[in-house]
């Protein structure tokens, strides 16, 4: 007697291979193998969260999330100019990188990511990189079990 597959619901462990792709097609990101998560839990941007809902092991999905279901709005109040001067002894910050910022006073943790590099400042965006931008996924689900400790 065979048992009736596992659908995707919240608190199942899931197992999935991803392709993601911009609006023109251009790969950004494919999994190395499957991308292990717990359903439900918010490991995902919430549009490919909700578009799973349902599927089981062996099903293939393209699935495209809208910004705001994804990393949001591109926010232009995002931008910051910071001086040379407030970089530690020595930084060397290139044009993309990503660096993690910490507020002194709350403690509170940030990423940003350098755009613009001048002679003595540096612009950063605290905009995720894909924010606004319509992602889409090619998804195929590996496997759905429940959760062991």
């Amino acid at each position: 007697m065979s048992k009736e597959p596992l659908t995707i619901a919240d608190d199942l462990v899931v197992d999935m291979a991803y392709v993601l792709r911009s609006q023109t097609g251009r790969e950004i990101d494919r999994s190395d193998g499957p991308l292990t998560f717990i359903q439900g839990q918010g490991q995902l941007v919430p549009g490919l969260e909700a578009a799973l809902y349902g599927m089981s092991s062996g099903e293939e999905k393209e699935i495209v999330v809208a910004p705001d279901e994804g990393y949001g709005e591109y926010d232009e109040d995002g931008l910051q100019q910071v001086p040379r001067s407030a970089l530690p002894a020595g930084a060397t910050p290139d044009l993309g990188q990503g660096l993690r910022l910490r507020n002194r006073k709350t403690g509170e943790q940030y990423e940003a990511y350098v755009v613009e590099l001048g002679p003595d400042h540096i612009v950063l965006d605290y905009n995720h990189p894909l924010a606004g931008q319509t992602l889409h996924y090619e998804v195929r689900i590996v496997d759905v079990r429940q959760g062991t400790a």
